[in-house]
């Protein structure tokens, strides 16, 4: 038996910061991810550097920033997540470790499996292979208790619209995405420690929590959007028409009913993943587990009247990360770090407390010197970006070290520059602002010196360049990677 720990990565997509009760939401339950946050550690400025699901679970995949990696979005230009190299199932796995994912993945090809010995997987309703149907899907279709289907809820996947579940409960992806779970915990190779990547769909779109913890969250006070001084620019009548809008105002009632949704999705799979924590417990598994929490990228829910995610807005950007150390290694462990950090690191940290060896190709960081308050340098801040996606006004660029944070606008060529500290829904923009022009030339030089390095035309002799009508922005070292495979570049 090997005396590594166990580890489970639990990750939720779609999942702002700010819904869980350990990072101050009052209105919302979420006792299971509380309770390990009580015992682990809470990175109260944790960033997605591309926010957006494929980009995202690929830095989280290799470690790697969004340049490095070579994908830059979900937008022109930018590819799928192929052909990925040196990943973390894949370094697991080299040293011993029985590799499962379970849930959303997103790869591609659908079945590929980068280092998993094997992966159960829900693709919603993405069919990027002739043929594919996901496992959760085949599932439903043979256990579901009448004539009807996975999406006779009538809300589309990025819909801002929300209904409480259509299906029994049992049916729901968040309930499968467990049980599949427990299903591997329970049959896995008894003589290896486990890596789990357990992976939920919600509470990404479709907001259909099952009617019991929608019906909780229509009886409270549920919080309202963040609304800038600035944010009129995206209440734009003819965008916020469509049943999947970027943006634009719909009615309070049906704001609060997404939020409403999007609560009861959260809370169900905190329900659901106590499930597993108490499946571990009785197995005698759960102190030897690492385990961490996280999402992908969040999701604006009508802030400053914008929907969804690839922003660079705190409800975009912004993430839960928790880390639990096995029970050996916890006695040092410090409650809360306002350190910057990002998925990129949580590879180097499950590789560093499995004591196994950090890849090269890693620029993330191993976040434990952090959780145990050793002494350690650290990055300043995080840089993010995202590739045109839904409109070219929202291409962004932004660096934040959690209190501050500048935005510019590529294909626009604006910047606007926030205080975390005192307005933590960026209502007022300070980038016009005379008294803050020390700090806007401050973190503007941090960006540009990040941009520098690409030599990729957004700057010059020590400015930005904006954007606008040239060719949109992609890394060389995508194809770099795909070519050195022997694949193709399309």
């Amino acid at each position: 038996m090997s005396n590594k720990p166990n580890v489970l990565l639990i990750m939720t997509d779609q999942q702002r910061w700010d819904t869980l009760g350990c990072y101050g939401n009052k209105v919302i339950e979420t006792a299971n991810l509380d309770w390990i946050a009580s015992e682990g550690t809470v990175f109260e400025s944790a960033y997605s550097c591309t926010p957006s699901c494929i980009p995202a679970r690929a830095s989280l995949m290799t470690g790697m920033d969004p340049w490095n990696v070579g994908i830059l979005g979900m937008g022109k230009g930018q590819g799928p997540m192929s052909y990925l190299e040196n990943t973390l199932p894949e370094q697991l796995a080299r040293a011993g470790y029985h590799t499962q994912g379970v849930g959303k993945m997103h790869f591609h090809p659908q079945r590929s499996l980068f280092g998993f010995h094997h992966t159960v997987i829900d693709e919603s309703a993405r069919q990027g292979d002739p043929g594919f149907i996901s496992d959760y899907r085949r599932w439903f279709d043979h256990n579901k208790t009448g004539d009807y289907g996975f999406t006779d809820h009538g809300i589309d996947w990025n819909s801002w619209m929300a209904r409480p579940y259509h299906a029994p409960e049992f049916l729901h992806p968040t309930n499968w995405t467990v049980n599949e779970s427990i299903r591997f915990v329970e049959n896995r190779d008894p003589n290896k420690p486990f890596f789990l990547k357990m992976s939920f769909a919600r509470p990404h779109s479709p907001y259909d929590a099952p009617a019991f913890y929608y019906d909780i969250y229509d009886k409270k006070d549920i919080p309202k959007p963040h609304i800038g001084e600035w944010s009129a620019m995206h209440d734009v009548k003819k965008d916020a028409a469509f049943p999947d809008a970027w943006r634009g105002k719909r009615s309070e009632e049906e704001i609060r009913r997404g939020r409403i949704g999007y609560y009861g999705n959260i809370h169900h799979i905190d329900l659901q993943i106590g499930r597993l924590l108490m499946y571990l417990k009785k197995k005698g598994q759960l102190d030897n587990t690492l385990i961490l929490f996280t999402s992908d990228h969040g999701d604006m829910m009508g802030d400053h009247h914008m929907w969804r995610k690839t922003y660079a807005y705190e409800g975009s950007t912004h993430i839960p990360l928790i880390v639990k150390l096995p029970k050996s290694m916890k006695s040092a462990q410090i409650e809360r770090s306002a350190a910057p950090v990002c998925l990129q690191d949580i590879m180097p940290t499950i590789l560093d407390v499995a004591k196994v060896d950090i890849p090269d190709t890693v620029d993330g960081r191993s976040m434990l010197p952090l959780m145990q308050g050793r002494s350690t340098s650290w990055r300043e801040f995080v840089h993010g970006e995202h590739s045109t996606c839904y409109s070219e006004l929202q291409e962004m660029q932004y660096v934040t070290d959690g209190r501050w944070k500048y935005i510019w606008f590529p294909r626009i060529g604006t910047e606007q520059l926030f205080d975390l500290s005192s307005d933590p829904g960026e209502c007022v923009d300070l980038a016009s602002n005379v008294a803050y022009s020390s700090e806007l030339i401050g973190w503007r030089e941090k960006l540009i010196a990040v941009l520098s390095e690409r030599d990729a035309g957004l700057t010059d002799n020590g400015a930005l360049v904006c954007q606008a009508g040239k060719p949109y922005h992609v890394s060389p070292k995508y194809k770099e990677r795909i070519e050195r495979a022997g694949g193709i570049v399309k």
